[in-house]
């Protein structure tokens, strides 16, 4: 198995429906400018409340990729 390196960020997805489509939203939009996605890991779920109620879901979005010169 050749050797690699894999670069790691973090992102904030965001949704009016649930923790899920938030993550899901920021794995998407990573993949929209990433190649070669690997492993995405849920860090921290939260939410935006206003007036006593949920405005918003967050999902914190730890997102690894293959590391290439220039990246």
């Amino acid at each position: 198995m050749a050797e690699s390196v894999y670069k790691v960020i973090e992102l904030v997805g965001t949704s009016t429906e649930s923790w899920e489509k938030a993550a899901s939203v920021a794995v998407a939009r990573a993949g929209e400018h990433l190649r070669d996605l690997r492993i995405a890991e849920v860090s921290k779920l939260d939410m935006q409340i206003e007036d006593g109620a949920v405005m918003s879901y967050r999902a914190r979005v730890r997102v690894s990729f293959k590391y290439e010169e220039g990246t």
